[in-house]
């Protein structure tokens, strides 16, 4: 009986066997899920080719079963050195644009022969340099080299016909380099192979997952007056892999599960840290800190670990559920095609699985039919307002997909009384789900709008520790006019934008998006109709009671929203502001007259300065001193007054201050 080691061995040179490709799941997010199986004769490996762009996502996903009673022992592959690390074991470097000269240069010591005019020159490369030129000679390469005599000579590179290095060595790496530099430019397959420990035949299956060009779905739409359109689904499919797909099972998956790429083909390296042994030095003392506790901690005591578990390949059941559904055909327009498709929900996803293999060449595309059913539909018309930028609506279906089905969005295109429509964009739409698509441009419809606004209405005035809150309301009305021109009934949905505050007073809408009001209006034949829809909003105000003017707190006095209690705090604070209005209009007329007084004293004392100083004026100066006598008399008593209104007002001020800190209602 052969040992495994011999069975590895007797795999690793046996002919590889490709497994063909027997089932496609392709995705809408960019990649698809295949599936390859075969029969594997004894000893016999399983090959598997991939694109080397593919690599990272077949590392990720690759299952593998093998049925039979074997084991896979393992799996190989075509491995990817970075090419800058593979560049970087060379002793030289080809940039670009790199001159032979600069490219010699490199090669300092190493022995070459160069032919020049049919004379060879041989010896060790000193340098190469790029000769400057002038108006005689042109800008040359030149090579200088050690020749064995130990003289040294320059060669004109351009003047050689044969540059041959010496060493064997050296002339192989110059091989390698440029075979690396090829190899990175090469877009040739990578092989995955799979070894098995079994000596007897058995069969293999391997799947995994790599990007794919995703499907695409398109629709005709077949509208009569039943109601009941027919509804025609076709995936377009492309085949961009390096292989045939011949009679394959192939499903189509509706949704985005998340994927992403990672770079698991190209080898790692991690940059390690230089460590060096410190050199050897006298050893000098080693001061240890005191302990200032004593303590009685555990000693640790350290077990070996157990040894890791021995790794086990991921498998993966190959075997699917089918159920075919013939839809039915009964419109003489509709495609010739009868589709049969199993449908299943994967969670949030949905997959079309097409009953019959399907072939499609590498290379090739193909149009499969998904999906051929009556569905609910309506005809109507409408209108997104003025973003629309046109006064005329849309012709558009309303379609509930009734089909039980989940309808993966696509372009759509109609069909009316036997002829073409129009066209339409669908998203993808779940069963149960109904979606509005508009196709083309109804020029027997025309709707204008107009703006109405009501003056501002107080709703409601409270008030709270000083700060008067008004609730207040705007009216605004838009209305639409809507004029039917064809002599035909209509059937139009208007779509007005909500706006953030705004809440509909007269009209119910028929449904809501996230961001309008749709609202349904039957149109008679050859009528106008006005549809007006009335918003309101509500917004507040808030102030502080003490700022507010005296003729503001009267007109709140006079609001009706305010109650009989709020009335009278309000009008308290109402008078205490007119009291202290008064008293600040009394102190100022006693601060006017004492700068008056304080003037005509001012007069009086320059009047006696002058007189004094001019003779026989004794009388006149007496007459003035009886005068300014009485207006300091008179100035006392202003003063006076001026200090007892100052403190009234402050007394009135502190009063009102309180009374307005103290509304509550």
């Amino acid at each position: 009986m052969r040992t495994i080691v011999t069975l590895l061995i007797a795999a690793m040179i046996a002919p590889s066997a490709e497994l063909p490709v027997r089932q496609v799941i392709l995705y809408k997010h960019g990649v698809g899920h295949f599936e390859r199986s075969g029969k594997l004769g004894p000893g016999e490996s399983a090959r598997l080719d991939f694109k080397a762009s593919e690599m990272n996502d077949v590392l990720k996903s690759l299952t593998v079963q093998e049925r039979g009673g074997g084991r896979i022992s393992g799996l190989r592959y075509d491995s990817m050195e970075p090419l800058d690390r593979k560049l970087a074991e060379f002793p030289f470097k080809l940039g670009e644009s790199q001159s032979l000269s600069a490219v010699l240069d490199q090669l300092k010591g190493a022995r070459i022969e160069v032919t020049v005019g049919g004379q060879a020159v041989a010896g060790a490369i000193v340098g190469g340099r790029l000769a400057s030129g002038d108006d005689k000679r042109p800008e040359r390469e030149q090579l200088t080299v050690l020749v064995d005599s130990g003289e040294l000579r320059t060669v004109d590179l351009a003047s050689a016909s044969s540059i041959r290095f010496s060493e064997a060595r050296l002339q192989q790496q110059f091989r390698d380099y440029l075979a690396a530099l090829t190899a990175a430019r090469s877009q040739d397959k990578r092989s995955v192979y799979i070894d098995s420990t079994d000596g007897a035949s058995r069969e293999v299956s391997a799947s995994y997952t790599i990007p794919a060009a995703v499907w695409k779905s398109s629709y005709r739409l077949l509208m009569d007056e039943s109601g009941k359109p027919l509804l025609e689904g076709w995936a377009i499919v492309d085949n961009t892999t390096a292989d045939d797909w011949v009679k394959v099972s192939l499903a189509l998956v509706s949704g985005r599960p998340i994927s992403f790429i990672t770079q698991l083909y190209p080898p790692k390296y991690v940059n390690r840290p230089l460590a060096e042994l410190p050199d050897d030095q006298a050893q000098g003392p080693v001061m240890h800190e005191s302990a200032f506790a004593v303590g009685t901690g555990a000693v640790a005591e350290l077990a070996a670990a157990p040894p890791p578990p021995a790794p086990m390949m991921a498998a993966k059941s190959a075997g699917r559920a089918r159920v075919a559904m013939a839809e039915s055909r009964d419109m003489a327009a509709a495609s010739s095609v009868a589709p049969a498709a199993a449908t299943r929900e994967m969670g949030d996803l949905f997959e079309y699985r097409l009953s019959q293999p399907v072939t499609i060449r590498k290379n090739e595309s193909a149009m499969l039919p998904f999906l051929q059913q009556k569905v609910e539909a309506r005809k109507l018309l409408i209108y997104l307002g003025q973003q629309q930028g046109s006064p005329h609506p849309t012709n558009a279906a309303e379609i509930t997909n009734s089909s039980g089905k989940t309808l993966d969005g696509g372009p759509v295109t109609l069909y009316d009384g036997g002829g073409y429509a129009g066209e339409a964009l669908m998203e993808t739409l779940k069963a149960g789900d109904k979606r509005l698509i508009s196709y083309a441009v109804d020029l027997g419809t025309r709707i204008t709008e107009r703006w109405d606004s009501k003056q501002e209405v107080v709703r409601e005035v409270r008030a709270s520790r000083g700060v008067l809150t008004t609730k207040s309301a705007v009216e605004e009305t838009r209305t639409y006019t809507i004029r039917n021109v064809d002599q035909k009934a209509k059937t139009l949905i208007i779509e007005h934008a909500q706006r953030p505050g705004y809440t509909l007073l007269n009209q119910k809408p028929t449904e809501k998006t996230g961001s309008a009001y749709r609202f349904e209006v039957k149109l008679a034949p050859g009528a106008e109709a006005a549809f007006p829809v009335a918003e309101e909003r509500v917004y507040e105000t808030s102030f502080q009671a003490i700022n507010l003017s005296s003729d503001v707190l009267m007109v709140y006095t006079r609001n009706k929203s305010i109650s009989e209690a709020g009335r009278k705090q309000i009008e308290q604070v109402l008078n205490g502001k007119e009291q202290l209005a008064e008293a600040e209009q009394q102190l100022n007329d006693a601060k006017n007259q004492i700068l008056a007084a304080a003037g005509d004293e001012d007069r009086l004392r320059k009047n006696i300065e002058s007189l004094n100083r001019v003779s026989g004026q004794q009388q006149a100066v007496q007459e003035y001193a009886r005068k300014l006598a009485a207006l300091e008399t008179q100035l006392a008593g202003l003063r006076d007054r001026e200090s007892e209104l100052t403190r009234k007002r402050a007394a009135i001020q502190a009063e009102v201050n309180r009374m307005a800190a103290a509304l509550a209602f």
